[in-house]
């Protein structure tokens, strides 16, 4: 009796978003591969002012399967989750999200609706940077805040997230990120404030100790500290300009 032997599937290509439909079960594991996702979420939480009246809107672009959700209900906003997997945005829409099938390059959402925008972890995974903040700026009304935080293009950036990180346990999934994505600090601030948004900056690390007891599986959510240098993850905050 003969038996046939399957050859491995091929590795998917960096920044592959199917990559995400094959760890959909980890999004929300205390410590499962994502769970730094959640930590950082938490973190651009803080950037987010308590909502400004009854139904405002939060607009949450690459939401994955809606880390944000908890702080969005926190903070009084309806929730809306833009994201290109399908499963994901399945489990999104279980913890309150709305969710909607897109691309943050072409979001299907109407000029001027949105009292907030979160881009997190989202603008490293996009080819076209412009066209992303663009769409981001369109969408929030005038005085509505936007935050966001993703990785610098610089060969820090690339070092910590890539080379190290993808070789560590609780480190980034390897191949998840391209580092031909990553962000130019300057290039990003430029682009919004085209579009009339003036951004701050500020980095961004996960805590020696947390980590260390997160690891040891002692802290399901260390809080992320915020640094002076913005060289390798960093935030970004800004309110449009406009009445």
């Amino acid at each position: 009796m003969s038996t046939r032997r399957t050859s491995p599937s091929p590795p998917l290509p960096r920044n592959d978003v199917r990559q995400y439909e094959g760890m959909a079960d980890q999004w929300w594991e205390p410590y499962g591969k994502f769970a730094m996702l959640r930590w950082i979420a938490t973190a651009r939480a803080e950037l987010l002012p308590p909502a400004p009246r009854p139904g405002a809107l939060l607009v949450d672009l690459g939401c994955g399967a809606g880390l944000l959700a908890p702080h969005a209900a926190r903070l009084g906003y309806r929730h809306v989750g833009v994201d290109l997997v399908p499963v994901s945005l399945w489990i999104a829409a279980g913890h309150g999200v709305r969710a909607v099938r897109g691309d943050v390059q072409r979001l299907p959402i109407a000029d001027g609706v949105a009292d907030a925008v979160s881009a997190g972890e989202i603008l490293e995974h996009v080819p076209d940077l412009a066209a992303a903040v663009a769409e981001a700026c369109r969408v929030l009304r005038p005085g509505g805040t936007l935050v966001l935080d993703t990785i610098a293009n610089t060969r820090l950036g690339r070092l910590v997230t890539v080379t190290i990180a993808e070789r560590i346990p609780g480190g980034a999934p390897p191949g998840i990120h391209d580092p031909a994505l990553f962000v130019d600090r300057d290039r990003l601030v430029a682009e919004a404030a085209r579009h009339g948004v003036r951004l701050t900056l500020t980095g961004m690390r996960p805590p020696l100790l947390g980590t260390l007891r997160w690891l040891a599986r002692r802290d399901p959510d260390p809080r992320m500290r915020r640094t002076r240098s913005t060289s390798v993850l960093f935030q970004g905050h800004g309110i449009k300009e406009g009445t």
